[in-house]
């Protein structure tokens, strides 16, 4: 590493040639007697013998219907043993996976049953929150015309699938084909599918296996959803490739649930965006359970508050917990913190990069490669790259350069010991009256108010001065505050132009299923309650 410039490299490690279904097949032989899945809400424990075996019968049913290596086929339910099967019986078939959000309605689903050309789908019927049936017979009319079969799960269509399987007579896949296609939020424009590879997923899942130093007696909780990166490749494949086991508590996302699971499992390792985490340590009950044999954890997917992270080590007793970082388009982990790194740099920085992993930080104007501690756009080269989007060329090209970077869109730094901070995301970055202002700066100080749960900061459009900072804030139960307490808290500790001209106390933010909170609605809400449509016309270079 440069004493000058923001580059830096993880330490090198063996690349596994191997694919998803040869890790699960290793750990089978290795700790055939472990407990390799616990569902709580289906009341479900498999060992691994039994899960290798369960697979194999899954992956003959998808056999059965016809379906051949290539071929694509989804899933779209919320946490179970089911999504589970699927996952690895798709690896074992050579059929690519297709995540598909329980939150998508038709709109969202007709989108991808077009786009990816999916020739069989499986699903819940119904849950809580949705009528999966229903949603597809309206989708269909929008496109799917590649869409031979419907599966829903724990019905006779998945069990007759299971009992029409097949041989599978040809050639196993090999771990530089892709396996897994999984579609980027769409918060600009439609959702773009991530292609990933088998060499992608268990590399990606081995080297974080490694961070958390995994050994036989851990246990993971997974209360984040499956088909997002965090929960199938974080959750399921880093479990499969170290041999430990997984803990599903419930089917989305429980606060309760989560921290039973926990107590009566003895869960050792828990997973979590900072919103979760917040709702845990919020929980009415939270007091009443023993989270004594947490010793560390993943906590990813949005910028991580400090003061949140402090509470995880102290109450929650996670005093090796992990900050990591990344994105779909990288399988996901680019950086990670250690176990056994000083808390103040976990909380501070999002870690050094992963194993086999380059990192640099660039000009958003030249692409130079920027001095330490200067801002620019981080880039990332490795094994994690994806293949590249689905049947999207252009945009491929313009996420990976040349020299096989890719360009995260995400603003960051690096400190002189290689660790990155996360600033923001390029096109988040408010600009009032030509002074920068970085959203998660200011909600890092907000934060420090010991009234405030929670917070987020986006720009409003001003006629004036082009922008002006507004926060969304949810107090602690039982506190209360007003607009000017809380821009009193901030004068004189942060500069007066990053002060918010705009508070709102609200109960709940706008979020996607894997609880990054979509500021773009956020602002579109404002613009539309504070009759700011004009100022938001007016175009800014």
């Amino acid at each position: 590493m440069s004493d000058m410039l923001s580059y830096a490299r993880g330490p090198e490690a063996p690349i596994l040639e191997k694919t998803i279904a040869q890790a699960l097949e290793d750990s089978a032989a290795r700790f055939p007697d472990r407990e390799a899945l616990v569902a709580r809400h289906q009341e479900a424990r498999l060992t691994y013998r039994e899960l290798a075996a369960r697979v194999e019968e899954t992956a003959r049913g998808l056999a059965g219907l016809g379906l051949k290596p290539g071929d694509r086929a989804g899933v779209w339910a919320t946490s179970c043993v089911e999504w589970v099967l699927l996952q690895l019986a798709c690896s074992r078939a050579g059929v690519v996976l297709v995540n598909v959000n329980p939150a998508y309605r038709s709109h969202e689903l007709a989108f991808v049953l077009r786009k990816s050309g999916m020739r069989a789908l499986f699903l819940n019927e119904k849950d809580a929150r949705a009528n999966y049936r229903q949603i597809l017979e309206e989708s269909r009319a929008g496109g799917g015309e590649a869409l031979e079969h419907v599966v829903h799960l724990g019905t006779e269509a998945w069990d007759g699938m299971l009992a029409n399987g097949t041989n599978i007579t040809w050639e196993p896949p090999a771990p530089e084909d892709v396996t897994n296609i999984q579609y980027t939020s769409g918060t600009t424009g439609s959702p773009k599918g991530v292609l990933l590879t088998h060499r992608n997923l268990v590399n990606n899942a081995w080297v974080m296996a490694n961070a958390l130093h995994l050994s036989g007696e851990d246990r993971i909780c997974v209360p984040v959803p499956l088909y997002h990166c965090f929960g199938c490749v974080i959750g399921t494949l880093v479990a499969v490739v170290s041999g430990v086991t997984m803990i599903l508590p419930a089917g989305q996302f429980d606060p309760l649930a989560t921290l039973e699971a926990v107590h009566q499992e003895r869960a050792t390792v828990l997973y979590g965006v900072p919103t979760m985490f917040i709702a845990e340590l919020e929980h009415p009950e939270f007091a009443r359970f023993d989270l004594a044999s947490l010793r560390t954890g993943i906590m990813a997917g949005a910028p991580c508050p400090i003061e949140v992270m402090k509470r995880v080590v102290d109450q929650m007793h996670c005093r090796e917990m992990t900050i990591a970082y990344g994105q779909t388009e990288t399988s996901p982990g680019i950086t990670m913190s250690h176990v056994d790194d000083s808390l103040e740099l976990r909380v501070s920085t999002v870690g050094c990069p992963l194993a086999n992993t380059e990192v640099k930080i660039v000009s958003l104007s030249t692409g130079e490669t920027v001095p330490v501690r200067q801002q620019g756009e981080l880039c990332t080269r490795g094994y994690h790259v994806m293949k590249g989007y689905d049947q999207e060329p252009e945009a491929t090209r313009r996420a990976i350069d040349e020299e096989g970077w890719l360009h995260t869109g995400d603003l960051a730094t690096m400190q002189p010991n290689g660790y990155f901070r996360i600033t923001g995301r390029a096109k988040e970055m408010i600009i009032r009256g030509g002074e920068n202002i970085y959203p998660r700066e200011v909600e890092e100080f907000l934060y420090t108010n010991p009234k405030i749960a929670d917070v987020y900061v986006v720009g409003l459009p001003d006629i004036k001065l082009g922008e002006t900072v507004l926060a969304w804030v949810r107090l602690k139960a039982g506190e209360t505050a007003t607009e000017e307490e809380i821009r009193e808290f901030c004068r004189g500790k942060i500069a007066h132009f990053k002060i918010p001209q705009y508070i709102r106390f609200v109960d709940s933010f706008p979020m996607t299923v894997t609880g990054k909170v979509q500021k773009f609605r956020i602002r579109q809400e404002e613009i539309r309650a504070r009759g700011l449509e004009q100022a938001a016309k007016i175009e800014t270079a």
